[in-house]
């Protein structure tokens, strides 16, 4: 989450008139993340988010993640619902961009990932991975493999200043994901999150029991992919600790969860390494893009695109899924 574009108090104002939740309170920008911008709203009725979806995110594909999310709920799966407006429709426009309000989901995203988190989460990502079944539109992973090249093309001119060299050993290291990938066909594909960072996944703890996840968050990179891609983005995301070793006590705790709700594959346990490498790449091209055009004066917390260098190095030298908690 992130604020790029500032709202006006009489344009809010102006667009909560469109729906039925109450009389406007309170609400404020909030700056983490780095895609769309965000609002904690405060009405006589309850909190909500508001969204306004920035260049990244295609209007043309909203109604997808909307619908999704509402399929996801129906389901079983926590997760923010859409809220219609008086005239029933859920997306419209505010400041000139596209822009939707959503539930608000209790509990709060773990700063320190311990090892009790892991376990709920690989339960709640399988969950999701279920639960997407028979949502029937297909949306293509933007940020996939085919993209990663045209981005660090993208990032050639001022890469280097983040560190030396870093560009050829992005080049180097892409090559080798891009010729072990997966056949199309080969690995079972479903609706993914494909962004399940901690920020996204809300726990609550009761009295010292182990914590159980509240919602899941920030569908708006989700897409139709492999199953076993997410599982490598969410390893990348909670397994690593902040001297950047890999904690396999966590990985386990996740894989073995996410297995006794849906049964991860041969296959996929062989292709799990490349994955992650893979998971790796895609965000730390992703951030290296963000942090060398981030505009100036914008609210956003810019992420360090060297600390998926890290992970990246790490995941080169792991090359059986023993290596990663299997």
């Amino acid at each position: 989450m992130a604020v790029y574009t500032e709202v006006s108090d009489e344009a809010l104002r102006a667009f909560l008139a469109q729906y039925a939740i109450g009389e406007l309170l309170a609400y404020r920008g909030i700056a983490e993340g780095v895609e769309n911008s965000n609002y904690a709203l405060k009405t006589t009725q309850g909190d909500f988010i508001l969204t306004l979806y920035e260049k990244r995110v295609d209007p043309a594909e909203l109604p997808w993640f909307l619908g999704l999310m509402q399929h996801l709920a129906a389901r079983g799966l926590s997760c923010p619902q859409p809220v219609p407006g008086r005239d029933g429709a859920a997306l419209r426009v505010l400041e000139g961009r596209p822009a939707a309000i959503c539930t608000f989901l209790p509990g709060f995203w773990p700063r320190r990932v311990r090892p009790s988190h892991c376990a709920p989460l690989g339960e709640a990502l399988a969950q999701l991975h279920r639960a997407g079944e028979g949502y029937a539109p297909v949306r293509r992973n933007a940020l996939g493999p085919d993209s990663w090249g045209p981005l660090l093309d993208r990032c050639r001119g001022d890469g280097e200043s983040v560190q030396p060299g870093l560009i050829a050993e992005l080049d180097a290291a892409l090559a080798e994901i891009l010729a072990q990938w997966p056949e199309p066909g080969r690995l079972p594909v479903g609706h993914i999150h494909a962004d399940l960072f901690p920020d996204n996944v809300f726990f609550l703890e009761d009295d010292g029991r182990r914590p159980r996840v509240s919602g899941l968050i920030d569908f708006y990179f989700a897409c139709t992919d492999l199953y076993a891609y997410d599982i490598a983005v969410v390893l990348n995301a909670w397994c690593f600790e902040p001297d950047h070793s890999f904690n396999v006590t966590k990985a386990r705790a996740i894989l073995r969860a996410y297995g006794g709700r849906r049964e991860i594959a041969p296959a996929e346990w062989q292709a799990l390494p490349v994955l992650c490498r893979g998971a790796a790449m895609r965000f730390l091209l992703t951030r290296l893009y963000d942090w060398v055009n981030t505009p100036p004066g914008a609210m956003v917390t810019r992420k360090d695109p060297l600390e998926y260098l890290h992970k990246l190095r790490f995941f080169r030298h792991a090359t059986h899924a023993g290596a990663i908690g299997g």
